[in-house]
């Protein structure tokens, strides 16, 4: 039985750029990984996801370009080529993170693993395919998969066809005439927008009062409005009831409706990939089933270190690269700790959304003191230039008592590259006199920022 210093279960963002830090650091390392090396994230998710609404938002501007002296004529969408490129994309990057492995050492086995228990010296067995390994420490990065709810119908949609999750969703090489999207969270606005944007018609059902989960209020309303323009329909406290061939029945204000429609896209959360993995075997704790982890990203079991979706934190990418490096750093003996609280999360729509740390209501029910400041996105020349009466804004939250920034939310072009200056500011603790002397390039849609600042 080969012993490692590290095994790592899971390739995807965390688990490869775990293993990629680990073996830096010294650490014989392996990673098992059943499927492609990248994960969700790079396979079926944020990578794939974005190539598509890329070719949308380019479809979309020919469209529209004429009220920016550009005349389009002819512009057509063709699916099967945008799913051809987004195949591109995922081989050249799935590639990329081979190679990376490669050149740092990492031995890579391509099957499911299964944690069975410790060797008498503490050595921790991990069984892939038929072979039995050995590792000093485990690092567990199995991800999250799409949950399915007990809906009748449901589960049979999926069998056929007719229902589809985020993996399915991006196979399909033919744009239906009309889609339902079961769940208005991140996901379920990302594709609604992409079908929305090339001519589907798309309605979304979603059990809360409101779209896009945490985000602030306001920021829901812009995109609900900005939706609504290119026809999309949102039935907000719904509760489906049931799939049939070809139909979705909700509640609605007590009524059972039924809406016909040639698919249907589900996205009703995701759920941590733990069981059948062995956890059981030597006693790591879980909570309704995300393993339970500390700002180390330990587990309750020593020398065992769990990142990503699998631990139900912040089921993002960029999360799981950082407590990547936590854990690893906490392997080597560097102390470090995770900090949820200046990590941004990004709604890649048309208007782009990002948002982090605390809204003013957040922060208030904590019983902090705050100043909210909210500019519209005019205050900055170049996307006054570049969108036509653009509704996005920026808002910032001020902690009056310990004088720091704790919140930024914008709506608008470039806000997934803007937020992570925000994210910095945040992280830094600096009083806000301090920020004001950062300096902003001219003419950037980041300025809107900058005259934030000033503003509070």
């Amino acid at each position: 039985m080969e012993k490692f210093d590290l095994i790592v279960i899971g390739g995807g963002p965390g688990g490869y750029l775990c293993a990629e830090r680990a073996s830096e650091g010294g650490l014989k390392t392996a990673v098992i990984e059943r499927a492609n090396l990248g994960g969700v994230c790079l396979n079926e998710g944020c990578i794939p996801t974005k190539t598509l609404l890329n070719s949308a938002k380019l479809y979309r501007h020919a469209m529209e370009s004429e009220s920016f002296g550009v005349t389009v004529t002819g512009a057509a969408f063709d699916q099967a080529k945008v799913l051809a490129r987004k195949q591109k994309v995922v081989k050249t990057l799935v590639s990329g993170v081979e190679a990376t492995m490669k050149s740092h050492k990492v031995t890579v086995i391509r099957e499911s693993a299964v944690i069975d228990g410790r060797e008498p010296d503490g050595a921790f067995r991990v069984k892939a395919g038929e072979e039995v390994y050995l590792a000093s420490r485990l690092c567990i990065a199995s991800g999250s998969s799409a949950v399915v709810p007990p809906v009748p119908g449901l589960k049979e949609g999926i069998e056929k066809g007719f229902v589809m999750t985020n993996r399915e969703v991006l196979e399909l090489d033919k744009l239906p005439g009309t889609m339902v999207v079961i769940g208005g969270g991140v996901i379920g606005l990302e594709m609604a927008c992409y079908f929305a944007s090339v001519g589907v018609k798309v309605t979304v059902i979603e059990m809360m009062n409101k779209i896009a989960g945490a985000t602030d209020e306001e920021i829901c309303r812009v995109l609900m409005d900005e939706y609504a323009k290119r026809g999309m329909e949102f039935k907000l406290s719904c509760k489906v009831q049931s799939v049939g061939d070809g139909t979705v029945t909700f509640e609605e204000n007590g009524e059972s409706k039924t809406i016909a429609c040639d698919a249907v896209l589900l996205s009703a959360g995701r759920r941590a990939n733990t069981a059948g993995i062995g956890l059981e075997s030597i006693g790591v704790e879980t909570n309704r089933g995300a393993i339970v982890t500390d700002k180390r990203l330990s587990t309750n079991v020593a020398n065992v270190w769990a990142i990503g979706d699998c631990n139900g934190k912040l089921m993002l990418a960029h999360t799981a690269y950082r407590e990547a490096e936590v854990a690893v750093n906490n392997m080597l003996g560097k102390k470090d700790y995770i900090n949820y609280d200046n990590i941004s999360s990004v709604i890649y729509t048309d208007p782009e959304v990002a948002c982090v740390g605390e809204t003013k209501a957040s922060a208030e029910a904590k019983g902090l003191k705050v100043r909210e400041v909210k500019l519209p996105m005019i205050y900055a020349g170049r996307y006054v230039a570049e969108v036509n009466n653009g509704k996005g804004f920026c808002k910032l939250v001020y902690d009056e008592g310990n004088d720091r920034l704790i919140g930024g939310h914008i709506v608008g072009s470039y806000a997934s590259e803007m937020i992570y200056g925000v994210s910095l500011m945040i992280g830094t603790e600096l009083p806000l006199e301090q920020l004001k002397k950062l300096v902003f390039p001219h003419p950037t849609v980041c300025e809107v920022v900058r005259e934030a600042l000033f503003a509070l």
